[in-house]
């Protein structure tokens, strides 16, 4: 596409945005008790964002104009944050991580892969050469420790002479009877061929019958294979089969792959041409307006002193540079304005003075009857629900108006190759300039202030204010000295020092290179109706990748959203064996590219021993987390950590040894810092349940897949390992048997069957499906029983007992209370 419509995408998506802020602001204000009603609203704010949120990121990374783009950038980390407060809105609201808007979705007419959170591309784009950097030293401290990675190294066991020519003679006569079997059937045929010709050449066909014959077998060919044709073109019509060229990939997207090529050096170059405008404007009204901008700012604060001096009979107090100086007096402001600001101010002082005594004289009659209003006012209030305060709308707003303001109807027919615009890069660089020589022109002003007090007023300082100053002087050190009591357990150490000894003892590892996409599934579009009917449906595959995308990977990605969104400090990720949990860790350090430490219970055993060595352990491990971010700490296994009795045989390894820091690392850990703990489990039972839910803040349930995320699974894994899908091989079967198996069983199944002989065997002996029945039958599935025990595990947590008491029948607002009592 040009830049035209990616231009017009982004004044659609504009016009989108300001529609919904306006109604948004009107249901802020508009209290309401229906709780269908409340999360309705909601769910259909979340839906509209998160489609402006697709369309945003699409222009963001498509768009070349670098002022356009940093305006982009400011209102879509504003959209990211909004959809994240909405979603914790909700979790607040049904008391559920998961949610399903199939009867939303059907009124706003779209499907539910319109509802999928796309992964922002500047996440990776923005510090991809970092990453690159980062990884290239990761694999040379591997490589020269030896604990290299890249290369599989497979064992080789010796045996003895005896065994080995055994092998070798059983290998050599099974060659020689295949060779001799090859023999014998070219002998059999010849003989068969020999005989076939004897018997044709004593029966004389006549050639009309003959003809008849081929006749009959030629049509029925030719019709059984334009039968098949016009099956083909049915099932593809429907929509059952895919078309011949469906995986193919074309060459309308070859050359888009191209331009997107194109389009990100214009980009990068755009960019660099604009941060040395930067400079050099900024530097060229320096020498053309400096000088004028200073001596208006002189005229100007001369003239505050003299009106001051008429009006108040002195001369005023000249503002301090913590408090920001002569600019908070002359914000925006003329000299008349804020002479005006003067004489207001004195006559809200002599009203105020007034309305105090009034009021102390009838406080003690009305005291006790409102006091009994207030009461009951607050108890309606409780009942009423108001959307809780955004963090996001204001910097949404303020992009919106800067967005009207510049860019809706502006002329850029003399921008084509859509470069930086330098009248606007001049008014920022006025006000920047402007500021600096201001704080020059203060200190000269200052001075010139004490000179006239001393001329006109024979006035000095107050002796209240040099105590005042001398009090903030020692409040600033006793600040510092609070700060240097924080030990720096490494402050010896480089951190290029620490990350290398993590390296060698295997606490910070490679991160495979897996993204959220490969974690194939399908929706569920069967929630809302199971919920009516107050069934609890397990959640899909891609409701536990989206939740993964909002709380770990957009979180991490963009250091705006971090700092004010809803704080997501820990995750946990339970489910049974083969589900993908390892699979989402990595998948959220590839997609941020965040470093990731190893903290299992296993991986740390023998390591650093001792309550200091642990203390040191934490400290390099935070350390570099906090100095490298972002980062994910992963704790594999994490029942362990918290086991309600240690096995005997796990007691030497120490596997409790981090339970009474977590609480601790968590509390340390601050907006700022962009760091993840990301737990899994396949067996929470064994687990403290209190302790458990104490160190992890949100609880992913992770379930088995279902039959439509099982057929997806079935064809993607088959085709990704040369496997190709005709008739003869029953997908939908495959999908129905393998109830219960996960997505590693069925992936160990596909690579077992599609060996490197079977994929080339498979243009004259396709696949199908009891090959891979039979390759599966020899595992284990999860039963409904397991799946039962998470669930009932599930909802003993704090969030799955105040669902529960909602389902049975106790309202939300109860639910609530009880949690947070039992809290």
């Amino acid at each position: 596409m040009s830049n035209a419509m990616y231009d017009k995408i982004w004044h659609q998506t504009q016009e989108a945005l300001s529609a919904l802020l306006d109604k948004e602001s009107q249901k802020m204000i508009e209290p309401q008790r229906n709780q269908v009603f409340i999360f309705q609203t909601l769910a259909t704010f979340y839906i509209k964002y998160v489609q402006i949120f697709r369309n945003l990121e699409n222009v963001y990374d498509q768009i070349i104009h670098p002022q356009k783009r940093i305006l982009i950038r400011k209102v879509l980390d504003g959209v990211m944050g909004r959809v994240l407060e909405l979603k914790n809105e909700m979790v607040e609201l049904e008391l559920t991580e998961f949610h399903y808007f199939d009867d939303i979705l059907q009124d706003l007419k779209l499907t539910p892969q319109q509802l999928d959170i796309p992964i922002p591309k500047y996440f990776l784009k923005e510090k991809l050469e970092v990453i690159k950097g980062r990884e290239k030293i990761l694999a040379q401290i591997l490589a020269d420790s030896g604990i290299d990675t890249s290369e599989v190294k497979y064992s080789v066991k010796s045996i003895p002479l005896d065994e080995a020519v055994k092998l070798i003679q059983i290998a050599e006569r099974a060659r020689q009877g295949r060779l001799r079997a090859l023999f014998m059937k070219q002998i059999f045929l010849q003989e068969y061929k020999a005989k076939q010709s004897k018997i044709l050449s004593k029966k004389v066909m006549d050639p009309w019958a003959a003809a008849l014959r081929i006749q009959k077998a030629w049509r029925g060919f030719h019709q059984c294979k334009n039968t098949e044709k016009l099956r083909e073109k049915e099932m593809i019509f429907l929509g059952m089969t895919p078309p011949p060229l469906f995986n193919e990939v074309s060459a309308t997207v070859i050359q888009a792959e191209k331009v997107d090529h194109l389009r990100n050096e214009v980009q990068l170059k755009h960019e660099e041409d604009y941060r040395e405008a930067l400079v050099t404007i900024k530097n060229d009204l320096k020498l053309m307006e400096g000088l004028d901008i200073k001596e208006n700012l002189q005229d100007q604060i001369r003239h505050w002193f003299i009106e001051c001096r008429n009006l108040t009979g002195t001369f005023p107090d000249y503002p301090d540079i913590e408090e920001g100086g002569s600019a908070i007096i002359f914000s925006n402001k003329t000299t008349q304005q804020v002479i005006e600001d003067i004489i207001a101010k004195q006559e809200e002082e002599e009203k105020n003075e007034k309305k105090k005594k009034k009021k102390k004289e009838k406080q003690p009659k009305k005291a006790k009857k409102q006091k009994k209003g207030t009461k009951e006012k607050n108890k309606e209030e409780d009942k009423e629900w108001k959307m809780s305060p955004s963090v996001f709308l204001s910097a949404m707003k303020e992009g919106n108006n800067t967005y009207k303001d510049i860019w809706m109807n502006k002329d850029e027919s003399w921008n084509f190759s859509q470069d930086y615009d330098p009248e606007l890069i001049k008014e920022e660089k006025r006000k920047e300039l402007e500021s600096e020589i201001r704080v020059q022109v203060d200190e000269l002003m200052r001075q010139e202030l004490k000179n006239l007090k001393l001329a006109v007023d024979r006035e000095r300082e107050h002796p209240e204010k040099a105590r005042k100053k001398k009090e903030k002087g020692k409040k600033g050190k006793k600040k510092e000295k609070k700060a240097k009591k924080d030990k720096d357990l490494t402050a010896d150490r480089t951190i290029e020092s620490l990350y290398k000894e993590l390296v060698e003892e295997g606490l910070l590892i490679q991160a495979l290179k897996v993204n959220l996409s490969d974690y194939i599934g399908e929706y569920s579009y069967l929630g809302t109706t199971l919920r009516q009917v107050s069934i609890e449906p397990m959640p899909s595959l891609l409701d536990v990748r989206q939740l993964i995308t909002l709380y770990g990977i957009w979180p991490l990605g963009s250091a705006a959203v971090h700092e004010k969104a809803p704080l997501v400090k820990s995750l946990l990720l339970v489910g049974p064996s083969g589900v993908g949990k390892k699979m989402l860790v990595h998948a959220i350090c590839t997609e941020t590219g965040a470093n990731l430490f190893n903290l299992s219970s296993s991986n740390i055993a023998g390591k650093y021993p001792g309550k200091n060595g642990l203390q040191m352990m934490l400290h390099a491990v935070f350390k570099v987390a906090r100095q490298l971010q972002p980062s994910v700490v992963w704790i594999e296994d994490t029942e362990k950590t918290f086991y309600k009795r240690v096995p005997s045989e796990e007691k030497m390894n120490e596997p409790k040894r981090l339970k009474k820091h977590l609480p601790k690392i968590l509390k340390l850990l601050k907006p700022e810092d962009r760091i993840l703990i990301v737990g899994t489990t396949q067996r929470p039972f064994d687990a403290e349940l209190q302790s458990f839910c104490k160190v992890y803040q949100k609880i992913i349930l992770v379930p088995r897949p279902d039959y439509a995320s099982r057929y997806v699974l079935w064809k993607q894994i088959i085709e990704c390992n040369g496997g190709v899908l005709t008739s003869a091989l029953n997908v939908s079967c495959l999908a129905k048997v393998t109830d219960g198996f996960t997505q590693g069983h069925i992936v160990q199944a596909v690579k077992a069957v599609l060996t490197d002989q079977r994929v080339r065997r498979q243009t004259y002996k396709p696949l199908t499906t009891v090959e891979f029945i039979m390759a599966i039958t020899s595992m284990n599935p999860v039963y409904k029983e397991e799946e039962e025990s998470f669930k009932n595990w599930y909802a003993k947590t704090p969030l799955g007992e105040k669902r529960a008491l909602a389902i049975t029948g106790g309202s939300t607002e109860k639910a609530k209370n009880s949690g947070k009592k039992k809290e």
